[in-house]
């Protein structure tokens, strides 16, 4: 679908972003192996959660949603940490990498039968930082490649692994989390240590039910546990979802106030960027709900000036690299991005992607190969952006139109259904235009 965007009188207002998909993928599957039943207030209901839902069903996990005016509500009833059932087909993780990673730290060594795939955008995916450590654990899988690529296979197993230490060695929550998963079945000690600076998620909602986990900051430890409490949790609203319209009033000159929004701090790097970059922005009314922080976040704009992003700086802002482009082109001086190279393995290449976003508005940016450079205060002119697939590169392009003068048409917007369904109708409320 093609979409045409503009926003002459910039965009801001007020917005409650919609629910934190992390969060939502993370309810979803620890209630899958919870014993009794689990309530999930406002959760996410887009194309990767659904796969999630999907998929664990399929596990023979009962789910309930009841919708009314303002409020979605899912009540599962899990199956406890064993019990998922033998699924008939294949399950389907549609283009969600956190449902494929998380779900494999479930199904290690149950004693069921699994293949899990996705579609080609999935299948071409690296799997293998999650595949070898299951292994190691004991869990008999197999896949394309020797498991570096799904479809994936689960053998069954006697529904125990075996404790190791892993060390990561590149920052992933979804890996992470896939081990902490896996770690609950093991018969000993797990700990992972090296790179676990990545969003903490996982580990919040471990501590918040009580699950014998030790935090330290080099490392996780985990004992086993044969018993996960059902719980009850309110998703709040996803700040990287929030981020586009926070750019949006940046580079239009725009107040924005963001109510109800997740401000974990491992989320928290976009908005230490854009204070770095000139801009204020306030957190106001924090509140906490099972261990996850929530508050009103205040964004007022200033001339922005260029940063440098380093490569310890991108666990905490990984999906708003595209925003950090988009805000570079109007940005006084150069902005470098380094140590980004993961972004070659999201939905698309991101980098390439990125640099075919800057381009289709007239701008030319350095690209090597993690990472890149733009100059500010370039011609800029409306353009044609294909999204590629890829929801966050097709909701930058249309926040883009809040700077240019021309308007400027997303190819593929319906991308954005992924993480922000009601992305065109904020659009319009926060004042611009759609054809």
């Amino acid at each position: 679908m093609n979409s045409t965007f503009s926003a002459k009188d910039g965009l801001g207002g007020e917005l409650v972003p919609p629910p934190d998909k992390s969060l939502t993928h993370r309810a979803l599957l620890l209630s899958s192996i919870a014993e009794g039943r689990t309530l999930i207030h406002n959760p996410l209901d887009t194309g990767d959660c659904r796969s999630t839902r999907r998929c664990i069903e399929e596990l023979g996990v009962i789910l309930k949603e009841s919708i009314k005016p303002g409020e979605r509500l899912l009540e599962v009833s899990g199956a406890g940490l064993i019990g998922y059932r033998e699924p008939a087909g294949v399950l389907d993780a549609g283009n969600s990498g956190t449902t494929i990673r998380l779900l494999s730290g479930l199904l290690a060594g149950l004693p069921i039968y699994a293949v899990i795939s996705g579609d080609r955008s999935l299948a071409a995916r690296p799997m293998g930082r999650v595949i070898e450590p299951l292994r190691q654990m004991g869990a008999c899988i197999a896949g394309r490649s020797d498991g570096r690529f799904a479809p994936l296979t689960f053998l069954p197993g006697d529904g125990l692994l075996t404790a190791r230490s892993v060390c990561l060695e590149i920052p992933s929550a979804q890996v992470k989390s896939a081990l902490l998963l896996a770690a609950l079945k093991c018969s000993g000690t797990t700990i992972i240590s090296g790179r676990i600076d990545s969003r903490d998620h996982t580990e919040r909602l471990f501590q918040y039910l009580e699950l014998p986990l030790v935090r330290e900051k080099e490392y996780l430890k985990l004992e086993p546990c044969s018993v996960i409490p059902a719980f009850e949790i309110t998703i709040p609203g996803d700040i990287s979802s929030a981020a586009f319209f926070i750019a949006g009033a940046l580079i239009s000159g725009r107040e924005l106030l963001i109510r109800h929004c997740g401000i974990n701090p491992t989320r928290l790097g976009f908005l230490k960027v854009i204070r770095k970059m000139g801009a204020e922005a306030h957190i106001l009314e924090v509140d906490v709900n099972c261990g996850e922080p929530v508050g009103t976040i205040q964004i007022k704009p200033a001339e922005l000036k260029g940063v440098v992003i380093k490569k310890a700086d991108i666990p905490d802002l990984i999906d708003e690299i595209p925003l950090i482009a988009v805000l570079a082109l109007f940005a006084r001086g150069s902005t470098t991005v380094q140590g980004a190279g993961e972004l070659r393995f999201k939905e698309s290449d991101r980098l390439e992607a990125i640099a075919r976003l800057v381009r289709a508005v007239g701008a030319e940016l350095i690209l090597d190969q993690d990472g890149f450079t733009i100059e500010g205060g370039q011609a800029l002119a409306g353009g044609i952006i294909d999204a590629g697939h890829d929801h966050r590169i097709a909701m930058a392009g249309a926040i883009l139109s809040a700077g240019v003068r021309d308007k400027i048409v997303v190819h593929g917007i319906e991308a954005a259904e992924v993480s922000f369904p009601d992305f065109i109708s904020t659009f319009r409320a926060l004042g611009g235009e759609v054809e």
